[in-house]
């Protein structure tokens, strides 16, 4: 009889295990929703600023830079609400800009990021994971 037992306390962690990692799942997912969604408006918003001082009419002009700042208000809004531990995930958020930047400005600008770019911004990647993923 204890045998059964103990196979039942076996089976009882390694659901409550299961159930540990499915929530943490959860919270990376979200955690990366969040920064995706700041990175994307932060830069976003800059791009559609820049766009806007170099269009011609001013109703133009004023729309784009409206919109810009709508977005940038966003990005400070989501980061500013976001459950996030922001001393840990920073290198994340620098990282993720960077990525989330080039992006833009490749799609948005056609503007084929150089090799010093490339470069530097593997350092940016690299160091972005030191400071979120080194055990504190």
């Amino acid at each position: 009889m204890p045998h059964d037992a103990d196979q039942v306390h076996v089976r009882y962690n390694r659901v409550t295990c299961l159930s540990g990692y499915e929530r943490r799942d959860v919270r990376d997912i979200i955690t990366v929703s969040f920064l995706v969604l700041a990175t994307t408006l932060e830069a976003g918003g800059d791009a559609i600023i820049r766009i806007g001082l170099k269009s011609h009419t001013i109703s133009v002009r004023l729309l784009l830079m409206s919109g810009g700042a709508v977005a940038l208000y966003g990005y400070g809004l989501i980061l500013n609400l976001a459950p996030l531990d922001w001393g840990r995930l920073i290198g994340a958020y620098v990282a993720t800009f960077f990525v989330i930047g080039q992006i833009i400005n490749l799609v948005v600008f056609r503007t084929t990021p150089t090799l010093p770019i490339v470069v530097g911004g593997l350092f940016i990647l690299a160091g972005g994971a030191i400071i979120t993923l080194w055990q504190r």
